[in-house]
């Protein structure tokens, strides 16, 4: 079949071996090579937060494929390699190990923990070895202090509750965040961790942090926040975004602002394309460039590259879908939100015992779904009223 002869994937997680595997499903026979620089095969993140850091999965339970099904599919793995530069001109990846020549260049580094101002060496969760090493730690801890009001923040202080740690979990905006629903669950998720024991601080400004070590708790630090308060805790656990994993393209003719800046198909440049939370997709729906960081979405964009690259043509944008479990509550996004627009409960079946939220735009038509504790088959019919032609979320005067 006609298409390129050498696909090389820089990044090895969910959507850069979707890439890799679509490809394959497509019937594309060229050479496929693909990078992490992790000591791991392929692995699912999600968990990460969720299964690993609660004790209840092994490391190898969250591998997506073993080395032999792997080298079954003609899928080069190479683990513990790092791009280091990016010639676009040359079609030439530079890595720690040697330049790699390539037809299609996919970019699926994902995105890296911003570090705290004032907590540079808390612990935070990106990687399979962070996770293993928080879980030692949260093992120990018995007050735990979250800093960060997003999806990450609230699944680690669910998973601190787990092990009955006292918990407090610091925001400065007032809100608690999820995706791409922004804050306009705030109060539902607000309720959930106080009906569950968090102590939450949303606005909460923090200055300071020492060690506060003495012979029972020997990694004790204490917190100073602005309006004067101190709290000594055992563990602390920063997760206030992440930012692109780009560093290595700054030398690049890519464009770059706040991530790979993409078309809506996500092609890059000719030859380039990039997916996953690292990739800026111009967003037919609202008319901007934006990052989606969740796995579901990684998915659908890796899906939609592997197809044009083996066939060519246009598929259609993928729509975003997000999800997490809080608490044991297990909520479900899909679609857009319009910040400016509170949600709006749907009906759903009398006996259904969950809730669906609906995001509506400024023409009454609907845009977005919430699922919250929604049984599947809810889900999916509300899904299916969601309106995703490109028309503007919102209407700007």
């Amino acid at each position: 079949m006609s298409g390129p002869a050498r696909v090389v994937i820089v990044g090895a997680s969910i959507g850069g071996l979707t890439v890799a595997e679509s490809l394959r499903d497509e019937g594309f026979e060229g050479e496929i090579t693909l990078l992490g620089d992790e000591p791991h095969l392929p692995y699912t993140r999600p968990p990460l937060s969720k299964q690993i850091l609660a004790g209840e999965w092994r490391p190898e339970q969250a591998a997506i494929r073993t080395a032999a099904e792997l080298d079954e599919l003609g899928i080069r793995v190479r683990t513990s390699r790092r791009a280091t530069g990016l010639d676009v001109e040359a079609r030439t990846l530079h890595t720690a190990d040697g330049p790699i020549s390539f037809d299609e260049l996919v970019i699926a580094t994902g995105t890296q923990p911003r570090p705290h101002p004032v907590l540079a060496e808390a612990s935070t969760l990106r990687t399979m070895d962070d996770a293993l090493r928080l879980r030692e730690r949260m093992d120990a801890a018995r007050r735990v202090a979250v800093i960060g009001s997003g999806i990450l923040g609230s699944e680690i202080a669910s998973a601190a509750r787990k092990r009955d740690a006292e918990v407090l979990l610091v925001g400065r905006s007032g809100a608690l965040g999820f995706g791409g629903v922004g804050t306009l669950l705030s109060e539902d998720l607000v309720r959930l961790h106080e009906a569950h024991g968090v102590e939450l601080a949303l606005r909460a400004e923090l200055v300071a942090a020492q060690s506060a070590g003495a012979a029972d708790a020997p990694d004790a630090t204490a917190l100073e926040f602005a309006d004067g308060t101190t709290r000594t805790v055992d563990l602390v656990v920063t997760m206030i975004g992440g930012t692109p994993r780009t560093d290595w393209l700054a030398s690049s003719t890519l464009e770059l602002a706040d991530g790979v800046v993409c078309d809506r198909l996500g092609v890059a440049a000719p030859g380039i394309s990039a997916v996953g939370d690292v990739a800026a997709w111009h967003d037919p729906i609202t008319g901007r460039h934006r990052r989606v960081e969740h796995q579901s979405n990684a998915i659908e964009q890796a899906i939609a590259v592997a197809g044009r690259l083996a066939h060519g043509g246009e598929g259609a944008p993928p729509v975003p879908l997000f999800w997490s479990e809080i608490h044991g509550a297990r909520i479900h996004a899909y679609g857009w939100f319009d910040p400016e627009r509170s949600l709006a409960e749907l009906p759903t079946a009398a006996e259904s015992a969950g809730i669906v939220y609906g995001s509506h735009d400024a023409d009454g038509e609907l845009r977005g779904i919430v699922g919250w504790n929604a049984p599947p088959r809810e889900f999916r019919t509300a899904r299916a009223a969601v309106v995703t032609t490109a028309r503007p979320l919102i209407h700007h005067s």
